[in-house]
């Protein structure tokens, strides 16, 4: 089995939305209804959507491959939070947001997913490297919540980036849980 880790390219813009399209509803809570995922993927996960992401310069995306077929995929967004909240729990600068870390069914437990990550946050410190001044706390940067529920922490004194928050989204207005709490999309 061949893992190849790469950046992601226009031409891999149906690649990856036919892996998102089969992942994000893995992600979704029971409460979600088929329509709500159907509508969610083809207004943020389409082909012509990943195209504008790749087009886009403060997003840099990443694609797993298995024996040359796409089985998961990552997306950076360099930039200020969007989310009041977020912004607000988030103390350091600048700010590169892990968006989506998503692996199909079939490869989970291959190791594409720790593979994707560590692409990820290697092209992070590289896009923004910790400047002059307070450098151990510059190094403090977002993860996603994925990372904190595997339980991963990494300590601050060596240098390292450690999770500094995470983020709940819903699925939009048209989501059934009167929970949920929508998040500013960019």
């Amino acid at each position: 089995m061949s893992l190849v880790i790469r950046t992601a390219y226009a031409a891999d813009a149906a690649d990856l939305a036919a892996v998102a399209a089969a992942t994000f509803p893995l992600a979704c809570p029971p409460h979600t209804t088929e329509e709500a995922k159907a509508d969610f993927i083809a207004r943020n996960l389409s082909e012509a959507s990943f195209r504008g992401y790749l087009d886009d310069a403060a997003r840099d995306l990443f694609v797993a491959e298995l024996d040359g077929r796409a089985v998961g995929y990552t997306m950076l967004i360099d930039g200020e939070p969007t989310d009041p909240d977020v912004a607000a729990a988030i103390t350091t600068r600048p700010t590169i947001e892990l968006s989506k870390v998503y692996v199909l069914a079939d490869a989970h437990g291959s190791g594409v997913a720790s593979a994707l990550m560590a692409a990820s946050l290697d092209a992070a410190r590289e896009r923004a490297p910790p400047r002059s001044g307070s450098a151990s706390t510059r190094r403090t940067r977002a993860r996603t919540a994925s990372t904190r529920r595997a339980g991963s922490r990494s300590s601050e004194a060596s240098g390292s980036w450690s999770a500094t928050g995470t983020r709940t989204t819903s699925c939009g207005s048209w989501c059934s849980d009167p929970d949920a709490r929508p998040v500013a999309a960019r």
